[in-house]
């Protein structure tokens, strides 16, 4: 039998180790951080906002991948505003930087808006995946000429006027396809749904076997994107180094074919997006050089098909799951057919317009699930807001998810609620699904436009039934159901 002085004996030593243990760890901590704010001086470090940098190498990273693997992502960001109190601001080390997390609406909206001293600042992996000559990656000035020779060719009215009709019979086709199967991963199938469209707008390609090849390619691109740049086999970050290397060889094939092409023939080719880049020219009469245009497609075609089909997802799940937003938003796309000529076929760019209700329920299932939920700047000098210094160099996290789901703004706000955009306009910088000011994502209404005609149409004649409707949802690098929304797709009319 132990006596209580023996088990004293037996504890004291373990709880002088762990006290031991505890304080080198957390010397080692504060090491880190001295290590990267000693170059700052003393006043300088006195005005950094409250946090913690994380370990050496790693920084906060096992902390944010664990919450974000967990059913409960908010768990990162709300560790630091239970130590540190609602700053807003918040520093720590992430992707391989000493870094300000910003969360507050008013404070992302500053930075935002401001070119002169936040210019992009993705981490390594990213700038390298989507290309040196992306909109994210490249300056002010570059980003301003891209966008100006770009944004009418894929969001301007004419452009997605001439877009609707391949989207509306593309979408028809897929859900008659769909309904005469079993069961299908309802988010495998509308990633495949949306890059069908991109492909054909941007390289006018129907060829499914590419199409399928490049989506799966795609995949891989994408899962490199929020990852820590390891290049060694068997991390995502080196197999997202080999998608982007098979992406690049493709579009530099198509390209080399178009510009062969013209050489005999001097019309456009195909008059699809690589056309259009190819034919752009500012005022100078400096064209797109071959770099710029295959990062741009590589960057469009991503993007395009990543957001469209997830966010189509969960609007879908979410009409499902809330039989009243189902109905009110169907009811108005039963008044949007009715009303059509009789000899109208189709819908037109006035009868999406028409779609408000329909509008709130999409704008409300961005908010919610939040696809960026994160967006990257680095500042260009020491520069205070709220009081607190971000240094020169630093990088800047925009936390979008925080904002789009602060309750001051939004009661309740992971409760689905299409009708509290009703006679709501949200103030400026706290409703981010696609950033804002100059970097404000340049193909948000084509994006809309897709989820759009999906919805119009699947609310009219389909029905949606999950296979595991409780099932686990993963957050990086996108919400989505870990079973991939396995589900049967009913029609009904």
């Amino acid at each position: 039998m132990v006596t209580m002085g023996e088990a004293w004996g037996f504890l004291l030593p373990l709880a002088a180790l762990a006290a031991a243990l505890s304080a080198a760890f957390g010397g080692v901590r504060r090491l880190h951080a001295w290590a990267w704010e000693r170059r700052l001086g003393a006043v300088a470090r006195s005005h950094l906002p409250p946090g913690d940098m994380g370990w050496p190498f790693v920084g906060n990273m096992l902390a944010f991948l664990r919450a974000f693997k967990s059913s409960d992502p908010d768990a990162f960001i709300a560790s630091f505003f239970r130590r540190y109190g609602g700053t807003g601001m918040y520093k720590a080390f992430m992707f391989g930087s000493p870094t300000i997390m910003v969360t507050a609406p008013e404070l992302c909206k500053q930075i935002l808006m401001d070119d002169d001293h936040f210019v992009p600042g993705w981490p390594k992996a990213t700038n390298e995946l989507v290309g040196e000559k992306s909109f994210i990656a490249i300056s002010v000035e570059e980003h301003k000429r891209l966008r100006r020779l770009t944004a009418s060719t894929i969001n301007g009215y004419e452009a997605l006027s001439t877009y609707l009709q391949f989207i509306e019979k593309t979408v028809a086709l897929t859900l008659e396809r769909w309904a005469s199967k079993g069961s299908i991963e309802f988010l495998t199938e509308l990633r495949r749904l949306t890059f069908r469209i991109i492909m054909k707008i941007f390289l006018c390609s129907e060829d499914e076997i590419l199409i399928e090849s490049l989506e799966r390619v795609y995949t891989d691109l994408n899962y490199g994107m929020r990852a820590m740049a390891i290049n060694i086999p068997g991390f995502a970050y080196h197999r997202a180094l080999k998608a982007r290397r098979t992406l690049v060889a493709i579009l530099q094939s198509v390209l080399n074919e178009r510009k062969a092409m013209r050489r005999t023939n001097l019309s456009p080719t195909k008059n699809d997006m690589m056309d259009r880049l190819m034919e752009v020219e500012d005022a100078n009469g400096r064209k797109l050089c071959d770099e710029e245009i295959i990062d741009v497609l590589i960057m469009y075609l991503n993007a395009g098909h990543e957001s469209s089909g997830h966010i189509t997802m969960w609007a879908t799940v979410f009409l499902q799951e809330h039989p009243d937003v189902f109905e009110k938003a169907k009811l108005e796309q039963d008044e949007i057919r009715r009303n059509r000529p009789p000899m109208q076929k189709g819908l037109t760019m006035k009868e999406v317009r028409k779609m408000e209700y329909l509008s709130k329920v999409i704008d409300e299932t961005l908010r919610i699930v939040n696809i960026s939920f994160v967006s990257f700047r680095q500042a260009t000098k020491d520069i205070y807001l709220n009081a607190y210094l971000i240094p020169k160099g630093w990088k800047i996290q925009l936390w979008y998810r925080n904002v789009n789901l602060d309750p001051q703004s939004y009661p309740e706000p992971k409760k689905f609620n299409p009708s509290r955009w009703d006679d709501f306009v949200p103030k400026a910088g706290s409703f981010l699904p696609f950033g804002a000011g100059s970097r404000l994502c340049p193909g948000n209404d084509l994006a809309k436009l897709e989820i759009s005609v999906f919805l119009h149409h699947f609310l009219l004649d389909y029905q949606l039934v999950r296979l595991n409707p409780n099932c686990q949802v993963r957050y990086l690098p996108h919400p989505r159901p870990v079973d991939n929304c396995i589900a049967r797709i009913i029609r009904i009319n």
